[in-house]
């Protein structure tokens, strides 16, 4: 697979990166950011995905996550892919939920979607055999984080795939798309009408299904104006607890939906990551 480079930049004692190559998955250029700390040669370095929210691309965690230091200090490369595919060929909506920006981490089957709407594959197969290829990546040890729409794709996918991914940990993730208006449309336009088949994109019908993770974690903001009606926290908390799969869901006070709130704690998740990693 080939890959270009956009850009390099020394930080933290490693170099962020910026890249692109042609997804046969989604049929367009995707962008991708990855920074690889320092290591001695030869050495090959745990993996921490981070799946961003509605209307980002990689840029946002990129500029805003103030993670470096902690991935530098753990030794763990840090990988974020854009949200959707993109381009003048790709479909789209009027929108800031739906469409580019907007692709929920899913593999659409309805049209016009479906020929370019395959995040799903592109995160769970394509990307990951690039990033083996190209990085020092021990793609044994990984592990996968995300923020919003990309906290439910980190919760889905980690649940999904729990022989690769060691932990998951998301922050303000949508954790029902069965029970929120976010997911209740981005799901119909990509999956259709029937929602037994969305189970498999529901991080809390996952666990009711029977799927499991041996370490999750989950900071939410008290003062997220999305909570209520989108987020729901509570109800990936009374999953957890039906199923007796344990479970760190922590309200954070006074915090909200921002990369103020994120780059809060990424770090402590990198860090919380990094010690099952290295398990």
């Amino acid at each position: 697979m080939s890959l270009e480079t956009v850009s390099t930049t020394r930080s933290h004692g490693g170099t962020q990166g910026v890249y692109t190559h042609r997804s046969a998955q989604t049929g367009t250029d995707m962008t991708f950011s990855v920074f690889v700390p320092d290591h001695a040669e030869g050495a090959k370095l745990p993996v921490l995905w981070y799946l961003s929210g509605l209307t980002c691309t990689h840029a946002n965690v990129t500029e805003k996550g103030e993670f470096r230091e902690a991935c530098a200090r753990h030794g763990i490369i840090f990988v974020a892919p854009d949200t959707s595919p993109r381009g003048e060929d790709v479909p789209d909506e009027d929108t800031y939920d739906f469409g580019k920006g907007a692709g929920f981490y899913v593999d659409a089957t309805q049209e016009p979607w479906k020929a370019n709407f395959r995040m799903r594959s592109y995160i769970e197969s394509e990307l990951p055999a690039l990033i083996g290829e190209a990085f020092p990546a021990d793609m044994a040890r990984q592990a996968i984080t995300g923020h919003s729409m990309g906290g439910h794709g980190a919760l889905t996918i980690g649940l999904r795939n729990p022989e690769r991914f060691r932990s998951i940990s998301a922050f303000s993730p949508i954790v029902s798309p069965l029970a929120c208006p976010w997911g209740e449309k981005a799901l119909t336009g990509y999956i259709g009408a029937d929602r037994t088949d969305w189970r498999e994109y529901d991080a809390c019908a996952l666990i009711a299904d029977g799927a499991r993770a041996p370490h999750l974690l989950v900071d939410q903001g008290t003062a997220d104006g999305f909570l209520e009606e989108q987020l729901k926290t509570q109800l990936l908390d009374e999953a957890c607890e039906a199923a007796g799969m344990p479970a760190t869901i922590r309200m954070q006070e006074g915090y909200d939906h921002s990369y103020y709130f994120i780059s809060t704690f990424l770090g402590e998740h990198v860090a919380w990551h990094a010690a099952h990693l290295s398990a």
